[in-house]
């Protein structure tokens, strides 16, 4: 906004006036008057915790991720329950099979590890929101999104096992499908899939614009999912790109995607904003291991104020437009929150 609009005298009053009638000060100097011109709230019904789960064996931190950890399926009870008791509403669920194959088989099986977890989460913490990761990288034994053949990712052949899988998901109990594979026309062949399947209850958060970024590291480390040649810039965005965004966007809502996301966050805040100006849609942004492990090792050296830091850059990201927030961080904002920090 233009100074003049707001005090048209403003070059005068900022000369040292003591006659300022226009002092933002005053809605900033005690913590009530600054809760009740806050612009941006930031609330635990916003958050979304992911979860890494696993067959069995035993609970076992992830190194590049301090404090996040792999649950073995006998475990994950009390993990759900400790996220539901802290009020958040959903949880995202990626899976590490028990073996891995070209075709990606254990991703649509009926006993996969993904699938398994959906129906203990559901029998101990029926109220919780469950979302499905839907995607290959974890389960091939090539580590990418897609079927393979000569080398290449192929796109319309991987539909169809996109859309078996959500099925699968939404068999065992899942209720929401996360599309993750960035491959064209993903979010229709599953909508179809789920329909034909009798699951037109089932929603789908669309991974819309989910960018090739280096921020991804740690959450390769945990789901063993690194591409084993290549790497995934032919279907992932291209950082440089803005307006691309608001296409993919485009196409996901036109074929049947009831949520959309921006991924990852904070390096795209500006992606969140154009996205939440052009298009009246659930919008979520994932705050991505990458960001998590930066914010973790620079509390651990105490070079930052953890809990200062997480909550600054959360809100940071409702602030530009995120209606959910997909975060590691989930449970620790929602025990500052309700410390009201």
């Amino acid at each position: 906004m233009e100074a003049s609009r707001w005090a048209p005298e403003a070059t005068e009053l900022a000369e040292g006036s003591a006659g300022l009638s226009t002092r933002p000060r005053r809605l900033r100097r005690v913590d009530n008057l600054r809760r009740l011109a806050r612009e941006t709230r930031l609330a635990v019904d916003n958050l979304i915790y992911p979860l890494f789960v696993v067959h069995g064996g035993p609970k076992e931190e992830i190194p590049s991720m301090p404090g996040i950890y792999r649950w073995p399926l006998e475990l994950l009870p009390e993990e759900a329950e400790e996220v539901a008791t802290l009020g958040i509403p959903a949880v995202i669920l990626f899976g590490l099979p028990a073996y891995k194959d070209a075709q990606g088989g254990e991703a649509y099986a009926d006993d996969g590890v993904v699938q398994r977890a959906v129906r203990v989460v559901k029998t101990a913490v029926p109220e919780l929101v469950v979302m499905t990761d839907v995607c290959l990288c974890e389960y091939t034994d090539h580590g990418h999104c897609g079927i393979v053949r000569g080398g290449q990712v192929l796109n319309d052949e991987t539909l169809d096992v996109l859309g078996r899988i959500a099925v699968s998901y939404a068999a065992a109990g899942a209720d929401v499908v996360a599309p993750s594979a960035m491959m064209d026309g993903q979010v229709g062949a599953i909508r179809a899939a789920l329909d034909e399947a009798g699951f037109p209850q089932v929603a789908i958060l669309a991974y819309a614009a989910k960018y090739a970024s280096a921020f991804y590291g740690p959450f390769r480390d945990a789901a063993d999912s690194a591409p084993a040649f290549g790497d995934r810039r032919a279907y992932q965005m291209d950082p440089s790109n803005a307006r691309e965004a608001l296409r993919e966007v485009a196409l996901d809502i036109q074929e049947g995607a009831d949520m959309v996301m921006v991924k990852p966050a904070l390096a795209y805040l500006d992606v969140i904003r154009r996205v939440r100006d052009a298009f009246d849609c659930p919008l979520a942004a994932y705050n991505v291991s990458g960001e998590y492990s930066m914010v973790k090792a620079a509390a651990q050296r105490g070079w930052i104020d953890e809990r200062a830091a997480v909550l600054e850059m959360l809100t940071a990201i409702r602030r530009a437009g995120a209606d959910m927030l997909l975060t590691y961080f989930a449970k620790d904002a929602a025990r500052w929150l309700r410390e009201g920090r």
